[in-house]
């Protein structure tokens, strides 16, 4: 027996609870886990309020992120005891996931436990954490680098944008943080930002092309944000998009593009490949450490997951929130 969020959608409607469960519930899988921490991200939010079409089958255990211990495997590269990390790869959506204090998982989701952190502070940092790392990452493949000029992060009190602006700042970028909440300009600051943009001249329609102003864009909010952004870009620059929290619409031109050569780099966290997690996660060891964390996150017991749910999409949340199991 154990306990977890079982979200049902029947003909009486839609239900989220905190529940008792027993273990022949539990989906497929080779690896049987203990969930000792796990996180609210915005698709859990979604989730947990029935306020977005995450879920794909019912019943379902949301949480896209956990960290833990292993109880039982049948795959010779995970025992007993062995620590685990997961992000994404369908959990929480047409897999059970980890708000929950036990999951059976696939093998191949899992990526150790990283030496670095323990499993609160790996799930400080979650999908939120690796995504900001992927962007990172991708912007240097691009050939983006800190001598070439500032980089902008919106949405940068969010928890992509939290973990992106302390990930840049700590590569040696000149961080342009962008956000409509400008009572959190010491929190900003903090994590390494060194200029404060107010979203609002972001979110509003704009011009097809606007003054040369960022070298490399992380961008977690989409929208008109990301079309200013682009247009706002320099020649060659490049532009990391990975949200949509203002929603999936794209109103630009091809201007950004063939006019001054910007590049616009797709991140998707879900179905990036064991190398790819492995190096991000890699990154954030090297560059984040216990302090940064502290910063950004707040934990809660399981039972408050619903309404701290709210409270993140009614924009209230600062950070990341971490989910003690």
């Amino acid at each position: 027996m154990f306990t977890a969020w079982r979200l049902e959608q029947t003909d009486q409607g839609f239900k989220a609870a905190l529940v008792p469960c027993e273990d022949s519930e539990l989906p497929d899988g080779d690896v049987a886990v203990a969930v000792e921490y796990s996180t609210l991200n915005y698709k859990d939010a979604l989730a947990l309020t029935n306020r977005g079409p995450v879920v794909r089958r019912w019943p379902m255990v949301p949480g896209i992120d956990g960290a833990g211990t292993v109880i039982e495997s049948k795959h010779p590269d995970w025992r007993a005891g062995d620590r685990w990390l997961l992000n994404g790869w369908g959990v929480g959506e047409t897999h059970w996931g980890c708000l929950s204090q036990r999951a059976r998982l696939r093998a191949d989701w899992l990526i150790p436990l990283p030496k670095a952190f323990t499993a609160r502070q790996a799930m400080a940092l979650g999908t939120a954490g690796y995504t900001a790392a992927l962007c990172v990452l991708a912007l240097e493949r691009q050939g983006a680098q800190p001598s070439q000029g500032t980089v902008l992060v919106t949405g940068a009190t969010g928890g992509v944008g939290s973990v992106a602006v302390a990930l840049l700042a700590a590569s040696g970028w000149t961080v342009a943080a962008s956000t409509g909440k400008l009572q959190e300009e010491a929190y900003l600051r903090a994590l390494g930002a060194s200029e404060i943009v107010d979203r609002n001249t972001l979110s509003s329609p704009g011009k097809p092309l606007q003054k040369e102003r960022w070298a490399a864009v992380v961008d977690t909010v989409g929208s008109h944000t990301l079309a200013n952004a682009c247009a706002q870009t320099r020649w060659g620059g490049v532009v990391a998009a990975c949200g949509l929290a203002a929603g999936m619409d794209f109103p630009t031109t091809v201007a950004p593009f063939i006019l001054r050569g910007i590049t616009l780099a797709g991140i998707d966290s879900v179905m990036q490949p064991r190398d790819a997690r492995l190096k991000a996660w890699q990154r954030l060891s090297e560059q984040i450490d216990a302090a940064v964390l502290d910063r950004i996150m707040q934990e809660i017991p399981l039972d408050q997951a619903a309404t701290a749910a709210q409270n993140l999409l009614d924009g209230q949340v600062r950070g990341r929130i971490v989910v003690k199991i």
